[in-house]
């Protein structure tokens, strides 16, 4: 059916109908979720960032952080979030929780913690410094504080890699750093609070 259309584009206007709604579905695809046991809960969102990271964007954990709750939170029936700025207050007083996940979900009551552990993050391009590409590639991991306060069950996920701009890179000015800087958050967030909801994705 899909060749003669092809064929009798011009003619058939049956055809011309069809088309557009069988392209469209065939450009998608369904994704179930990676942990799909985060609705009804209470979750504690937490990004971990070596000191080198933090040296040249302090506020890196909250601004993650915070991306990445808001996106479950919009995708995840009955979530609860807690305040991620809370969060960072806490480990800012005590920055040895930082690395300590299980404790964190602990002290504020969580039943889930998404550990999100960045393994490369850089905003300029090493390779040639006045241009921008983004990159940042994290772990994720889930801890279900609900089986074992003390020694709670621990879920690793697959990581997660963004690069903007994907093509190539732009030239560093003030303006174009905060836009590829927010691009960058918003794709990486989008793609972390993925894992926990059925979605769908071009192909």
């Amino acid at each position: 059916m899909l060749a003669s259309c092809v064929a009798l584009l011009a003619g058939s206007s049956a055809c011309n109908m069809l088309l557009p709604l069988i392209f469209l579905t065939e450009h998608k695809e369904k994704v179930p979720a990676e942990f799909d046991r985060l609705a009804g809960k209470r979750v504690l969102v937490t990004v971990w960032a070596p000191q080198e990271t933090l040296f040249d964007y302090p506020h890196v954990r909250l601004e993650l952080g915070l991306h990445i709750a808001e996106r479950i939170e919009t995708h995840v029936k009955k979530v609860t979030l807690v305040d991620g700025r809370r969060v960072e207050d806490y480990v800012q007083r005590r920055l040895a929780s930082a690395i300590d996940p299980q404790q964190m979900g602990r002290v504020f009551d969580a039943d889930m913690v998404v550990y999100v552990e960045l393994l490369e993050f850089q905003i300029r391009d090493p390779a040639a410094p006045d241009f921008l590409r983004a990159t940042i590639n994290a772990s994720v991991t889930v801890y279900d504080m609900t089986t074992d306060e003390q020694n709670p069950r621990r879920y690793p996920l697959e990581d997660v890699e963004v690069r903007y701009p994907v093509d190539n890179p732009v030239l560093f000015t003030s303006t174009s750093a905060v836009k590829v800087r927010k691009a960058a958050y918003e794709s990486f967030a989008d793609q972390v609070a993925a894992k926990f909801y059925d979605h769908e994705r071009d192909m």
